[in-house]
């Protein structure tokens, strides 16, 4: 048996706030949809997360067993069995509920699916390993616009966008310096949102509400990196965290370029869930 808290530990359940916003925000840019799909979606792409962490410590298993004995496979808090078991069974759920969408819907899935394997299978030592990270996080978008029979093509440079963000903030944070050369890289694909916002919905920024969206992010994003550019004792698991719980504000500013300001909030509001639950629940 895995116990409750190794479980949540094993999911890295702290982020799933940020999945959720994913869905939010590709529901609005795919033309939106009702609440129900919407929650329907979300479990879905849970599902894979969720499944994907677990796979993620089934596939690291031999490595943690020497170098991180206290994860929970080598500490005999669970098994890998267990875990290769619950981890393969969530992303089969995640594809059986987007398949239930249609055809599309269940190749991007089973895509994500796979993106999400090899992730787990070759991340250690791969140096593209933050852009496959990334893909991730896009095929949410992706999947979820398939779902909704969105076409797919508006969908691509907003993913793209959001696979920036993401493989910025994971080479951001293997910087052992910032704030030189070797560091305009992850800058500049943390700044793929805002550029993409600029360039395609320039109106946006200009808005009240686009221009509260355009300074969340900023703010959360350079403090991160301030924090790991400082590098003191536990700046670089906190930088880590706040700029995980950033992909909530990511979702928030390309809802922001579909005029829903309400979505705008539930968006800072899964943001800072996330935080709140990285408290109490390890986010990486």
């Amino acid at each position: 048996m895995i116990g409750a808290r190794t479980a949540l530990t094993l999911g890295r359940v702290s982020n799933l706030p940020t999945v959720w916003s994913n869905v939010l925000a590709a529901s609005l840019l795919a033309g939106g949809a009702e609440i129900s799909i919407v929650v329907t979606l979300a479990l879905a792409m849970s599902l894979f997360y969720v499944g994907g962490m677990y796979l993620n410590d089934a596939f690291d298993s031999r490595f943690d067993t020497e170098h991180q004995t206290w994860r929970p496979i080598p500490s005999g808090r669970a098994s890998l069995t267990a875990v290769s078991a619950i981890g393969g069974a969530l992303l089969i759920g995640g594809i059986a509920i987007l398949a239930s969408f249609g055809i599309a819907a269940g190749i991007a899935g089973a895509a994500l699916a796979a993106t999400i394997l090899f992730y787990d299978w070759y991340h250690k030592g791969n140096p593209l390993s933050p852009v496959v990270m990334g893909t991730c996080r896009a095929l949410v978008y992706i999947g979820t616009a398939a779902a909704l029979g969105a076409a797919l093509p508006p969908m691509l440079w907003p993913a793209i966008a959001l696979a920036a963000y993401v493989a910025g903030l994971t080479y951001a944070a293997k910087q052992e310096r910032l704030m030189q050369a070797s560091t305009l890289i992850p800058l500049l694909l943390l700044s793929a949102p805002l550029v993409f916002v600029l360039v395609t919905a320039p109106g946006t920024v200009g808005s009240g509400v686009g221009a509260a969206a355009a300074i969340a992010l900023i703010g959360a994003a350079g403090f991160g990196l301030w924090l790991l550019y400082r590098r003191r004792p536990g700046d670089v698991p906190q930088a880590i965290g706040l700029l995980i719980a950033g992909i909530a504000l990511v979702d928030g500013l390309m809802a922001a370029t579909t005029g829903a300001g309400i979505a705008v909030l539930v968006c800072w509001g899964l943001f800072g869930l996330t935080l709140l639950f990285q408290r109490f629940i390890p986010g990486t």
